[in-house]
């Protein structure tokens, strides 16, 4: 009589087949996820630095513009970046002139992210961005010239 089944073997063999697709699949899963993510970075930015403008454009004026509180730390709009306006004491008699947007990772799965660890944007919409060793990456990190 014959009998159905799996040998050991056979088994074996096919559980070794599963690790190595997966052992290939969850690295490259994970680096896709974290470079999608950078975008939650660059579209925050750019969105603080709209509504930067668009207050200037009103009041003349950077400072007591929503979200340009000295240096106070506010979530991306995914959550996964920490971002921080920072708006300098314009000198007497003079309007604040210039303002510098901060982002920094606050997922543990971001700050893994270690091409791209910081992002900035100032008022001349200057795009900068660095790695985990402070050397320049902005190309990498904000997928732009």
């Amino acid at each position: 009589m014959k009998q159905k089944g799996f040998t050991l073997m056979e088994l074996m063999i096919a559980a070794a087949i599963v690790a190595i697709l997966a052992a290939i699949a969850i690295p490259s899963y994970t680096a896709y996820v974290r470079r999608a993510s950078r975008t939650d970075a660059t579209k925050t930015l750019a969105l603080d630095a709209q509504a930067l403008e668009r207050c200037y454009s009103q009041n003349f004026l950077y400072t007591g513009c929503a979200g340009a509180t000295a240096g106070v730390p506010t979530p991306s709009e995914q959550g996964k970046y920490t971002v921080t306006i920072s708006v300098p004491d314009p000198t007497p008699g003079a309007p604040a002139a210039s303002y510098l947007i901060q982002a920094v990772p606050r997922t543990p799965a971001q700050q893994a992210d270690a091409a791209c660890q910081l992002f900035t944007l100032n008022t001349a919409n200057k795009q900068f961005a660095s790695d985990s060793t402070a050397t320049a990456n902005t190309q990498t990190c904000w997928g732009s010239t």
